[in-house]
């Protein structure tokens, strides 16, 4: 097979053209069913996926942003409440605080993993503090180990961000069981993805799930009697037959994703100026992004445009520097890690159906790129 006069950073074309028969009749047996909301697919799907966790449940809500927000809601987490966010993320994890009234605390990330440093979240801590959100970020889960004592210390619920993240463990558990509540994105680009927006929820603590299954759902337990300000957040039964479908093979792709990262980690290491990711000892990374670091960021994205790569940045800029959160008052310099990876980071094709030869290409491109500089 010859490689592609251009190399996607992600491509759902050949993802659905893998597994099109499948998709197909998962669609199809919605369409013939008729019942489109808050159905047989949607309670299917969210036992699967407790199950698939590691928790007793699932919340299947419309996005990740909602599945933060409704955890939040849920957890009584609002106006007066702190909640401490990693300072590079996507911004919806410190918008979803905003949404349930509370306050985004920012702290920086650890240089190596990119996400939340202890250190920096036991420093942000205050008396209203009321929780802390761990962002698996990239497809690698935050030190939860150390992130949880430090919360168990100072009485914080742990929410996890796990939109990055879907099937990596940490010392053999799987995200989302690792803290209090977890929110999941099923955004179509992530490692399991709907055609559409949707999200979950999932937790063992069945109070809060019931809550969250009420919040979704105008505030309601039976239809019409309203107990709660709730809002309309539900996962619809086609992207859930969907996400069925597509569960079977998360393991599968997952597996392929860090196949293609041992490919990358082999033919750039030792390059002088670039930084790879980094796994720690007991994590399973699962590359949702493979993002590497350099100084030359800016002009090794536009020779790898030129040659027919596409690539991506995640993310340009740290969320307490966004203009959304000027009020807060944050500087340049607050969180320096953050600040950096944002100024360096980069993001190589990375998805299941990629081929070696498009892997090796885009090696050999960065390669000669460094070698131009050294001579």
């Amino acid at each position: 097979m010859s490689v592609s006069s251009t190399i996607p950073l992600a491509d759902l074309q050949r993802e659905y053209a893998a597994i099109r028969a499948e998709i197909d009749q998962a669609v199809e047996r919605v369409l013939r069913r008729g019942w489109f909301i808050l159905g047989e697919e949607g309670e299917a799907f969210e036992a699967e996926w407790a199950a698939y966790c590691g928790v007793a449940h699932a919340v299947g809500v419309g996005n990740g942003t909602d599945a933060l927000y409704l955890a939040l809601r849920a957890a009584g987490i609002g106006p007066g409440d702190e909640v401490i966010v990693p300072a590079l993320t996507a911004t919806f994890t410190a918008l979803a605080v905003s949404l349930a009234g509370a306050v985004p605390v920012f702290a920086d990330v650890d240089p190596d993993t990119c996400t939340l440093a202890p250190d920096a979240l036991e420093a942000a801590i205050t008396p209203r503090t009321a929780a802390v959100i761990p962002v698996h970020l990239y497809g690698c889960p935050a030190d939860m180990a150390a992130i949880t004592a430090i919360a168990r210390r100072h009485q914080l619920l742990v929410l996890e961000d796990a939109a990055q993240a879907h099937g990596a463990r940490h010392h053999g558990a799987r995200v989302g069981s690792l803290g209090d509540v977890a929110a999941f994105s099923f955004y179509p680009s992530k490692n399991l993805g709907a055609y559409g927006d949707a999200g979950a929820i999932v937790t063992d603590d069945a109070a809060l799930a019931e809550k969250a299954r009420m919040l979704r759902h105008g505030g309601q337990r039976r239809t019409y009697y309203h107990e709660l300000l709730g809002i309309n957040s539900r996962l619809d039964e086609i992207q859930a037959a969907i996400l069925r479908a597509k569960l079977s093979h998360l393991d599968a792709w997952n597996e392929q994703r860090q196949r293609w990262a041992a490919h990358y980690q082999a033919g750039l290491d030792e390059i002088e100026g670039l930084v790879l990711p980094h796994a720690p000892e007991g994590v399973e990374h699962v590359y949702h992004l493979y993002t590497v670091r350099t100084r030359l960021r800016d002009t090794l994205r536009d020779y790898l445009t030129g040659a027919g790569v596409r690539t991506g940045i995640h993310y340009p800029q740290a969320v307490h520097l966004q203009p959304a959160y000027a009020p807060l008052g944050y500087q340049p310099g607050s969180c320096p890690h953050a600040e950096a990876i944002s100024s360096e980071t980069l993001s190589l094709p990375m998805f299941p159906q990629l081929t070696l030869l498009e892997i090796e290409q885009v090696i050999r491109l960065i390669r000669f790129f460094f070698a131009m500089r050294e001579g």
